[in-house]
């Protein structure tokens, strides 16, 4: 029993193995977003899935009925309409997903909203002018 508890007071010898690191605040409503899908419930209304927008600054969580079927496009509308017009667009969007979700979403996007997109490469600086 006293080694038992020796070896719990112990004070720890080896060096942490990195500093930890603060979160960042937050500051505005609905421009921090996780995005998430619930797939594989039963068929009610034609839509079987649900896209789950969760604000990380309001804790307020946003359900989205769809189909498991939705394409980006899709998502995307879907975003427009629920989300985008009422806070305008997201600072970041973090997703569970492989990150070509994210690159497909954001390239429908910048298409639907008309921004022009130009992709810079670490040899070719000159792109960004």
């Amino acid at each position: 029993m006293w080694n038992n508890m020796c070896q719990r007071i112990k004070n720890r010898m080896e060096v942490l193995v990195r500093k930890l690191k603060l979160s960042e605040i937050l500051e505005k409503l609905c421009i921090y977003l996780m995005v998430n899908f619930i797939t594989k419930l039963p068929l009610v209304a034609k839509k079987n899935t649900i896209l789950i927008v969760y604000d990380r600054m309001s804790k307020i969580t946003y359900f989205i009925a769809t189909t498991k079927d939705t394409s980006v496009e899709g998502l995307v509308r879907l975003f427009q309409n629920n989300m985008w017009k009422l806070y305008k667009l997201p600072e970041s969007v973090i997703s569970d997903r492989e990150p070509q979700f994210i690159v497909e979403l954001t390239k429908k996007l910048n298409r639907m909203l008309e921004i022009e997109t130009k992709l810079l490469t670490a040899f070719h600086p000159q792109i960004d002018g």
